[in-house]
Order: structure tokens, then sequence, then C-alpha cells
């Protein structure tokens, strides 16, 4: 019997874990908004310098879209390898 609620607790606290690791995806969507919106709002401003900040806008798509797929890496291994 307490073996069973042992189980049930730490399948629970693994669900937990994981919905929580799912947050970061959110930020990483709420982020690439954000990112492309100030760039938008940049190159209206100044289109003679949209050019060359376009590289940044790419370097900070990378970061920001590897921080959502590591989270959605941390949820999968919560769920399946412990």
């Amino acid at each position: 019997m307490e073996l069973e609620a042992a189980n049930a607790l730490a399948n629970a606290g693994k669900y937990i874990g994981a919905g929580l690791a799912c947050i970061g995806m959110a930020g990483a969507g709420v982020g690439l908004g954000t990112l492309f919106g100030n760039f938008l709002s940049g190159a209206l401003r100044n289109p003679s310098a949209a050019d060359a900040q376009f590289g940044r806008l790419i370097f900070g798509f990378a970061v920001t879209e590897a921080l959502g797929i590591f989270s959605l890496l941390i949820a999968l291994l919560l769920i399946f390898a412990i």
C-alpha cells in the first residue's frame, strides 16, 4: 500500500515538473513576438539600418527558439526518462 502511494506521488511530481518546464515554451513565443515587433519598429524608423540589424534579428530568433526546444526536451525527459 505504501509503495503504491509513493509511486503515485512520484508520478504526480513528474507531471508537475514537466508542466513547469513547458513554461519556457510560452516564454519563447512571447520573446519571438517582442523580438520581431521591436525589429519592425526600428526598421520603420530607420530603414537604412534595417539591413545591418537583420543578422542580429536572426541570431536572437535562434537563441529564443532554442529556449523553447530545450524546455520541451526537459519536459519529455521528465515524463519518459525518469
